[in-house]
C-alpha cells in the first residue's frame, strides 16, 4: 500500500493542472530568476529565447522580473516591457517557448528604494514610500556591488503614475506574447516596501493601518486584472522575507489582509515565499495555513524545495504549484530529470548568475545529452553501454 500511495504521489507533481486562463503540463514551475544579461535599451538579450526555450517543459515559466518603465530599474542589466524594442525582444523569446509547447508569464516590478541614482533619470533619487534609506546593496557596471541611495518619498499626486506604469507594462506584456504576468509584490521592492510598517511610514491614505499600506498592492493588481483579465494575472508576496531590508511588526495580520483582498480579484493564481529568501523556511513563526485558507485559487509555493518535498506538498493538497529557482538554471529538463528521480547538474560558478553571455546560461546539459556523452567516452574506453 505504501508503494503504491508513493506512486500515486509521485503522479500528482506531473498531472496537468490551470491556473486560471493558464493551461500548464504540470505542477513545475519555473520561478523568476534575474540574470543580469539584458542589452542596450534593456532589451532582452542574444541568448534569451534560447535559455527559456530550453526550459519549456516546465508546467509553467515565470521570466524574471522586468521592469514596468525606467524609473523602475534597480540593478544593471535588467530588461524592461514597456518600450517597442523590449516588446520585440519579448516576442522572440515568448515565441520560441510556445514553439516548444511551453506556457511563460513575466514578472513585472518597480524596485522603488532598491536601487540606485546612476539607474535613475539624470541622476535623480530613486522613490519609495518614505525617505528611509535600504540596508542593501545593488551591482552598478564598472563600479560593482555599492550602497543603494537614498530614496525620496512618493508624492501622493505620483501614485496614479506608478499605478498607469504596471497597468500598461502588463498589456505591454500581452502585446508580448506572455500568456500572463505576475507582480512582484515581495523582497523588499515598491509594493512589498507600501505593505511594512518599517519601511513605510506614510500617514496619508497609502501609510499607517494596513488597509492603508496594503491599498498600492491592492490597487495595482485591480487595474492589471481589468487590463488583462484576472485570469491572467499572478501575485508573488514574501510574508517574513527580509530581503531587501524589509520587515514588519506584524506579518501575520498583514498578509491575511493582503491575501483576503487579492482573493476578491479571482487571480490565475498566488506564489508564497515561504520563510526567508533563499533560507530558512521557518526564520520567523508564521501561519501559511491561515493564508491559504484565505485564498480560493491556485496556490504556488516556493523557497527550499527538492523533489521530495514537492511531491509530498501537492499530494497532500498544500499546494497546487511548486516553484524552483536555481534548480532550474542548472537543469533546463528538471521536470523530465524529477520524473526520473535522475541525478541533478551542479550549478556552476555563482560568477555565472549574474551577467555574461551563453556559459552558466544556455550550457547546462540535459539529461539525455549527459547520456550521449556518457556512451560517447564508454565507446572511447572500449566499453558497451548498458542497456
Amino acid at each position: 500500500m505504501t508503494h503504491i500511495y508513493q506512486e500515486h504521489s509521485e503522479r500528482a507533481l506531473f498531472e496537468p493542472n490551470r491556473a486560471g486562463a493558464l493551461r500548464l503540463a504540470n505542477r513545475i514551475v519555473m520561478a523568476p530568476l534575474t540574470r543580469n544579461r539584458a542589452g542596450p535599451g534593456l532589451v532582452p538579450g542574444e541568448f534569451a529565447a534560447e535559455y527559456y526555450a530550453q526550459r519549456a517543459t516546465a508546467g509553467l515559466i515565470i521570466a524574471e522580473a522586468t521592469q514596468i518603465s525606467a524609473q523602475a530599474q534597480g540593478y544593471a542589466d535588467t530588461p524592461g516591457c514597456y518600450s517597442d524594442d523590449q516588446v520585440r525582444g519579448w516576442k522572440k523569446i515568448t515565441d520560441a517557448v510556445h514553439a516548444k509547447g511551453g506556457t511563460i508569464v513575466v514578472q513585472l516590478w518597480h524596485t522603488g528604494r532598491v536601487s540606485h541614482t546612476s539607474f535613475q533619470l539624470d541622476g535623480q533619487a530613486p522613490v519609495g514610500p518614505s525617505t528611509i534609506r535600504a540596508n542593501t546593496k545593488t551591482f552598478v557596471a564598472g563600479q560593482g556591488f555599492v550602497e543603494v541611495s537614498m530614496p525620496r518619498a512618493l508624492g501622493l499626486d505620483e501614485m496614479p503614475g506608478i499605478i498607469q506604469d504596471f497597468r500598461y507594462a502588463s498589456l505591454r506584456a500581452i502585446e508580448a506574447g506572455f500568456d500572463g504576468v505576475e507582480l512582484h509584490g515581495a523582497h523588499g521592492y515598491l509594493l512589498d516596501a507600501f505593505l511594512r510598517d518599517g519601511t513605510n511610514h506614510r500617514t496619508d491614505a497609502y501609510g499607517g493601518a494596513i488597509a492603508n499600506r496594503a491599498r498600492l498592492i491592492l490597487e495595482v493588481a485591480k487595474r492589471c486584472a481589468d487590463a488583462i483579465g484576472s485570469d491572467r494575472l499572478g501575485v508573488r508576496i514574501s510574508p517574513v522575507s527580509t530581503a531587501g531590508d524589509s520587515h514588519d511588526s506584524d506579518p501575520q495580520a498583514l498578509f491575511n489582509y493582503v491575501v483576503e483582498n487579492l482573493n476578491l480579484l479571482g487571480l490565475a493564481y498566488l506564489h508564497v515565499v515561504e520563510g526567508e529568501t533563499g533560507g530558512k523556511r521557518d526564520s520567523i513563526p508564521f501561519d501559511y495555513c491561515a493564508l491559504h485558507d484565505r485564498f480560493d485559487g491556485v496556490w504556488m509555493v516556493n523557497n527550499g524545495y527538492d523533489r521530495q518535498m514537492a511531491i509530498d506538498a501537492v499530494a497532500s493538497g498544500r499546494a497546487d504549484l511548486v516553484s524552483f529557482g536555481r534548480l532550474f538554471i542548472a537543469n533546463p529538463d528538471l521536470v523530465e530529470r524529477f520524473r526520473e528521480n535522475a541525478p541533478l547538474n551542479k550549478l556552476m560558478g555563482q560568477d555565472t548568475f549574474y551577467g555574461g553571455g551563453a556559459h552558466g546560461y544556455t550550457d547546462y546539459p540535459t539529461l539525455q545529452q549527459a547520456r550521449s556523452s556518457d556512451e560517447v567516452a564508454e565507446e572511447g574506453l572500449g566499453l558497451s553501454p548498458v542497456v
